[in-house]
């Protein structure tokens, strides 16, 4: 299928913002310029994709401080030159001294119950979880990398210690989280200076920070697991009266997973397992859509809008119900993922009505502020990360001495005894995080993910329809408007951007949907495409920094010398 073809059907029609990157010898796709840089940097200094990554996740924690750090978790869908695919868990989990009861929430219905009296567990010391990032980045690159850790966060210390341009977006963040920051008198001296939020194309610099990454240069990660910097963060945590311990620090342990495989249209579909939703989902949601002609339908058409709607209230019914921490959940993945299942719930679906949606699954949120990142070299190697510190600037204080903010995971726990997602000591949180691999005859076809909290599975999921179904480009496909709902009742509300056609808006709403416009759903998308002449395609959308950066050319040919001035050789 041709571009042109998916415009001629489509119900919506745009024209992509950014332009993609090229490149033979590796491809990174960030959403910050100077993380990119600081992974091609890898790159050109002969390191591999893994080096690359992790280069580019230590510099996000400088450059991004509202989305990701060091005291935050996340997950690294990695596959090698092998072949081989293995997934990094390195989600937060819950402190020793977390119990089942220990919030107030404000409803007892979902999803209101997540929220808590005092907002105790999004703001401060109390909503401070168990990291796990730097485990993750240390390990993928002690097992998978080439270049000494010292090496791959050269970039990083660079940038804390001499500081960067803030974006506009940075800036934005920060006027966005202003009144919580300003109770902090050590963030805000780094975030908000006179008082006033950092402004676009000022310099920050964290002196601090610079210092603790250089610890960790020197003495890896066992500085704040076990060391030093971890009792410093414990004691930090006991003064502003938060549970996180020393003790938890050092006993967390990174998760070494299966990626989960599925198929569509022939394509196999491979992402992260329990306790993340988003392989699962995204997999059981394209079973279903599966048995419908979506090329057909058209892009953003009423039609294709309403399918994507069903399927998302049937994988959140079924989250809900179901997707938690497998170690104490037992989530039903084979059922989940299995094309029977989805055939009984596709025969469900009204293609004219919403409806409401319940688990088909028997039961046993999420923040939207996260970074993404999409790694490839020529070798084969892919990293495909999603990290985070939860919400904007995490638990919205800092740690003066280390230059860190801690993350609030907490908030994702639901605060109400004997759910799946009730809180645990040692449980681990669950994510919707999505780095996605597909790949065509057993050969890579894209790598992609994107931020988005509870909106990020379902983005994934459309990317690749606009992909497989459409034959979108990679850059329309990661631009491409997108809708969200996890229902559960037939009228949504539906998310929808606002340049979805106005066409499709009114069919939507005929159907029973209620419609909420917004100018974004979910973050910026970072994708490689893998082009069968070996070439690499890199493209990252609005929704944020995204910058793509490609190397190509290469050595000199052997042989080769520099004779301006010696008579011709023979």
């Amino acid at each position: 299928m041709t571009t042109q073809d998916w415009r001629s059907r489509a119900g919506t029609v745009f024209a992509p913002t950014k332009r993609p990157a090229t490149g033979s010898r590796g491809m990174v796709v960030t959403n910050h310029p100077l993380a990119s840089a600081a992974g091609a940097e890898m790159l050109a200094e002969g390191g591999n994709a893994i080096d690359a990554g992790i280069a580019a996740l230590f510099a996000l924690s400088v450059v991004e401080p509202m989305m990701v750090g060091l005291l935050g978790g996340g997950m690294a869908h990695l596959r090698l030159a092998d072949g081989t695919h293995t997934v990094l868990d390195g989600l937060s989990t819950v402190p020793a001294a977390g119990r089942a009861d220990m919030y107030a929430p404000v409803s007892q219905d979902w999803p209101a119950a997540l929220e808590t009296v005092g907002r105790a567990n999004a703001v401060g010391a109390t909503s401070v979880a168990v990291p796990g990032n730097l485990l993750a980045w240390c390990a993928a690159l002690e097992r998978h990398g080439s270049l000494p850790l010292a090496d791959v966060m050269a970039p990083a210390i660079r940038l804390a210690a001499r500081g960067f341009a803030v974006t506009p977006y940075l800036a934005e963040c920060v006027t966005e989280a202003a009144a919580d920051l300003a109770r902090d008198a050590a963030i805000a001296a780094l975030l908000l200076p006179g008082g006033a939020p950092l402004r676009a194309g000022a310099r920050l610099v964290n002196g601090a920070l610079a210092e603790t990454l250089a610890t960790i240069a020197r003495d890896g990660p066992g500085a704040l697991h076990g060391g030093a910097l971890g009792a410093i963060v414990a004691a930090d945590s006991e003064r502003r009266g938060g549970m996180l311990t020393a003790a938890d620090l050092r006993d967390a342990r990174l998760a070494t997973r299966d990626a989960v495989r599925g198929s569509y249209r022939g394509i196999e579909i491979l992402g992260p397992p329990p306790p993340s939703s988003g392989g699962v989902h995204v997999i059981q949601m394209l079973n279903i859509l599966e048995g419908y002609d979506l090329q057909h339908l058209g892009y953003g058409t009423a039609a294709s809008c309403h399918l994507i709607a069903e399927v998302l209230k049937i994988a959140f019914a079924d989250r809900a119900a179901a997707t938690a921490d497998p170690d104490f959940v037992a989530v039903p993945v084979a059922r989940l993922l299995s094309k029977a299942y989805a055939a009984e719930r596709r025969a469900r679906i009204d293609p004219g009505r919403a409806q409401a949606w319940g688990a088909g699954v028997p039961a046993v949120g999420e923040s939207p502020n996260t970074t993404h990142l999409t790694v490839a070299d020529a070798d084969g190697r892919i990293l495909c990360a999603t990290h985070t510190i939860n919400s904007l600037f995490g638990a919205r204080f800092l740690v003066p001495e280390l230059g860190l903010i801690p993350n609030n995971y907490m908030a994702l726990f639901d605060p109400r005894p004997d759910h799946a997602l009730s809180i645990a000591p040692g449980k681990r949180i669950t994510t919707s995080q999505a780095p996605l691999i597909a790949l065509r005859d057993g050969k890579p076809l894209v790598a992609l993910g994107l931020p988005g909290g509870l909106r990020i599975f379902g983005a994934a999921m459309q990317a690749l329809i606009n992909l497989i179904d459409h034959g979108m480009s990679l850059q329309e496909a990661v631009e491409a408007p997108r809708i969200w709902t996890q229902g559960p009742g037939a009228a949504g509300p539906l998310e929808i951007e606002t340049c979805l056609g106005s066409a499709s808006q009114a069919g939507l709403r005929e159907m029973g949907h209620t419609l909420t416009p917004l100018p974004h759903v979910a973050g910026g998308m970072c994708a490689i495409r893998f082009q069968d002449d070996g070439r690499l395609e890199g493209a990252a959308c609005w929704r944020a920094d995204g910058t793509a950066i490609g190397l190509g050319g290469g050595l000199a040919r052997d042989g080769v010398r520099f004779w301006p001035d010696a008579a011709r050789r023979a």
